[in-house]
């Protein structure tokens, strides 16, 4: 028998025990440094057995790796540089939506569809399967019972509902396991669960992190007589927001995952926000770990390499497989464009240990980390939504009064002395122009045409807080944010205060 047809006998027979595992919730093997390795090995078999089928069953990704040579073995080690990534631009948008389905075509039953939108505004829609949702689903509950114990726990979910990916898979995936509400970021409606259903319950309230702090701020809840704790998703938290809402949720963890790819593909730990703490104390752990030289200290959390193998691109981005047997439309080596690296548990302890950082508290698992540095194709997360230049280039340029007195344009990211995150858009005028007399209806205009041409900025828009929402600078032509620009080099476009 051919090694790969071993490898292929391998993951066939372990898959069975793997959904055992996952469905009993028994993580004891993930302590074990030596069996989080076994099970990275298997995951780079199960990838490959994911990219044979795909390209054996799915119309689109045959095509789309033409002649792409076979996976060669290393020592029974698959060499996936040959597979070509995939991304939304050259895979997703190129070919329909069925193409990209397992037999050319959708499942009639079980299947769900999410959408996402991308910078032009136009839905993308995402297709899962019923055994893909129910994997997610028992990693989620596995990961819930882990982090919050087996007791009672009352589930808020303050996501975004409709099609959106995330609300609707925390309302599915945790439904059996614990009590759950689905309210949408509703201020309103939150306050009036927590005080109605009192404080004999543990709540845990899940949604962006912006809406978090608008919750803590606007509840008028005294947080101190219930029992909270938070999971955010949706965009990055920095310490001094986790700090600032630790005034009513205890713990607070954030989770990463994308409507392209999987909801809570990592999540952090108490362990991954220790370190992050202590990467941003001491500037020779970044280097000792072999961390990429961002400007942006990283979210770090922690994955399971038997469901997805994940790797670094040569421009530093991330590159994942989802590697589950059961896709509906497989996502082989997708780039999804954001900045990141995986690094393993042992090499992070040795790190540690060489670096002398010895107050950190143990990790409760041996899974590898995942450090993530944003978006890399420019985008900024702004309540929940992404918003990249060309949002902003199409609603400025589509708005007469703009397009002739604009020159350039960036987008300013900060976070003020209150740990609210701010957005501005810093507009460059042009020669010899002057700013409109007009500003707030120029604001408002500029803010409504981004909203027509963003999905994700018109639905995150109603949970921005009156006073939050993003400004509108414009600047005399070669100052401020310009000054100094070379026309002969690409713009700049996204900057954080003082940059």
């Amino acid at each position: 028998m051919s090694r790969r047809a071993l490898i292929r006998a391998a993951v066939r027979v372990t898959g069975p025990y793997i959904e055992r595992a996952r469905r009993s919730g028994n993580t004891s093997a993930l302590r074990s440094p030596r069996m989080v390795d076994r099970m990275a090995k298997v995951g780079r078999w199960r990838m490959l057995t994911a990219y044979e089928r795909a390209l054996r069953e799915v119309p689109a990704y045959r095509e789309f790796v033409e002649a792409t040579p076979r996976v060669p073995l290393v020592r029974w080690e698959p060499d996936f540089s040959v597979v070509p990534e995939i991304d939304k631009a050259t895979y997703v948008q190129r070919f329909s939506i069925e193409s990209r389905c397992v037999g050319g075509k959708l499942p009639t039953q079980g299947v769900v569809i999410d959408e996402s939108s991308g910078s032009s505004g136009t839905a993308t829609n995402w297709v899962r399967g019923p055994g893909e949702r129910e994997g997610v689903g028992q990693t989620m509950r596995a990961a819930i019972a882990a982090t919050f114990g087996d007791e009672p726990l009352f589930v808020i979910n303050a996501f975004a509902l409709g099609a959106w990916a995330t609300g609707m898979h925390v309302t599915m995936s945790l439904a059996d396991a614990v009590i759950v509400k689905s309210v949408g970021p509703d201020v309103a409606k939150i306050r009036n669960t927590i005080t109605s259903f009192g404080p004999g319950y543990r709540y845990l309230i899940c949604g962006y992190p912006p809406f978090l702090k608008r919750l803590v701020d606007s509840a008028d809840l005294d947080w101190s007589a219930y029992q909270c704790s938070a999971v955010c998703g949706g965009e990055g938290m920095s310490e001094g927001l986790r700090d600032y809402l630790s005034v009513a949720f205890r713990p607070i963890y954030s989770s990463y995952g994308a409507s392209d790819l999987e909801i809570n593909v990592g999540a952090e730990t108490d362990f991954t926000i220790a370190l992050r703490r202590a990467l941003a104390a001491n500037p020779g752990l970044g280097e000792a770990l072999g961390l990429p030289n961002h400007s942006l200290a990283p979210m770090i959390f922690q994955y399971n390499p038997l469901d997805y193998v994940v790797e670094t691109n040569r421009a530093g981005e991330l590159v994942i497989t989802i590697t589950r047997p059961d896709a509906v439309a497989p996502k082989i080596r997708y780039n999804i464009h954001d900045l990141g690296v995986a690094v393993p548990m042992q090499q992070v302890r040795s790190a540690l240990w060489a670096a002398g950082v010895r107050d950190i508290p143990p990790s409760t698992t041996a899974l590898p980390l995942l450090f993530h540095y944003g978006r890399s194709d420019q985008t900024v997360a702004f309540y929940g939504a992404n918003i990249a230049p060309g949002d902003l280039e199409a609603a400025l340029f589509s708005l007469p009064e703009l397009a002739r007195r604009v020159d350039g344009f960036a987008i300013v990211a900060s976070e003020d002395a209150e740990a609210n995150k701010r957005l501005t858009f810093a507009l460059e005028l042009a020669a010899g122009e002057t700013e409109p007399d007009n500003l707030k209806v120029v604001r408002q205009t500029l803010l409504a045409r981004l909203a027509e041409l963003n999905q994700d900025y018109r639905e995150a828009a109603r949970m921005i807080p009156t006073g939050l929402e993003p400004t509108v600078v414009f600047h005399p032509h070669g100052t401020g944010p310009f000054e100094g620009a070379d026309v002969r080099l690409k713009r700049d476009y996204m900057r954080t205060a003082g940059g």
